[in-house]
C-alpha cells in the first residue's frame, strides 16, 4: 500500500526502518505517517516538479523552530533586548547549527535520496541535512501541533541554548568589522541566482572581500548573505 500524505497525496516509497529510525529520533508516534515519509524525502527521490518532497514541510518547520527559539530565548533571558535576542535565534537556527544535529544523530542515513545523487554523498550535505531537520519539525507541528514539536526543538537544541552565554555576534557585522579593522574594502554582495516559487524562494548570495569570496543559499536573501558572511569568516580566519 501507497504511504499517503496529510492531503492524501501519494509520497514516493521510503524503506520503514528508516522512518522508524526517525520517528524515534523525534519521540513522536505519527498519526498520519506519511508526513514524516514525506519530511525524508529528498527533492531528487521525489514525483515531478518536487512533489511529495519535503521542501513544503521544510517551509514551514523553518518557522516552527523560529517560534519555538525565540519563545524559548524570551523564557530564557528575561533582560533582553531585541538587540541582543536577534543575534541568538539567527546562530540558533542557522544551517550550520541545524547540520550538526543532523550529524550527531545520523539524520543523512533516514533520508530517501536518488540512487545517482546519493553516490555523490548529496545525503551528508550541510543544506540538505539542516533542511532535513526543518521539515521533520514541519511533519511533527502538522501531526500533532506544537506540544509535539516544542519538546523535540528543546531537547536537541537543549546544550546550544544553555552554553550561549553572551550574544553572538552578527556574521554581517563580524565580517564588516574584520574588514575595517584591516583597512580592507568593505564587504560585498550578490545575487548570483534566485530561483523557486514565491511561497518558498531560493537565493544564491556570493559575498567578496578583496580576492577572498564565499557563497551560500537560503530561503531568505538576508538568510543567504548571512550564511555567506559567516562562511567567508570561515575561510579568512583559517
Amino acid at each position: 500500500m501507497a504511504i499517503r500524505d496529510s492531503l492524501g497525496a501519494d509520497v514516493p516509497h521510503h524503506p520503514v526502518n528508516q522512518v522508524e529510525n526517525a520517528s524515534r529520533f523525534l519521540g513522536h508516534q505519527f498519526e498520519h505517517p506519511g508526513l514524516l515519509a514525506e519530511a525524508l524525502t529528498h527533492r531528487s527521490a521525489a514525483g515531478a516538479k518536487g512533489a511529495g518532497s519535503n521542501e513544503r514541510l521544510e517551509f514551514i518547520g523553518d518557522r516552527v523552530l523560529g517560534l519555538v527559539v525565540a519563545e524559548w530565548l524570551i523564557e530564557r533571558f528575561p533582560d533582553e533586548q531585541e538587540g541582543k535576542l536577534g543575534p541568538r535565534l539567527a546562530a540558533l537556527v542557522s544551517k550550520p547549527a541545524l547540520a550538526e544535529i543532523a550529524q550527531a544523530n545520523n539524520v543523512g542515513a533516514m533520508l530517501n535520496v536518488a540512487p545517482g545523487e546519493a553516490k555523490r554523498g548529496v545525503s551528508s550535505q550541510a543544506n540538505v541535512l539542516a533542511d532535513a531537520v526543518e521539515a521533520m519539525i514541519g511533519a511533527l507541528y502538522l501531526d500533532a501541533g506544537l506540544p509535539a514539536a516544542r519538546p523535540f526543538i528543546r531537547r536537541v537544541m537543549g546544550s546550544a541554548v544553555e552554553g550561549q552565554a553572551a550574544p553572538p555576534k552578527d556574521p554581517k557585522t563580524a565580517l564588516q568589522e574584520w574588514a575595517l579593522k584591516r583597512a580592507l574594502p568593505l564587504p560585498n554582495y550578490q545575487i548570483m541566482d534566485q530561483s523557486g516559487p514565491s511561497h518558498a524562494p531560493k537565493f544564491v548570495i556570493s559575498v567578496t572581500i578583496g580576492a577572498a569570496t564565499a557563497s551560500a543559499t537560503a530561503g531568505a536573501k538576508r538568510a543567504a548573505e548571512q550564511e555567506a558572511a559567516r562562511n567567508l569568516l570561515e575561510v579568512l580566519t583559517k
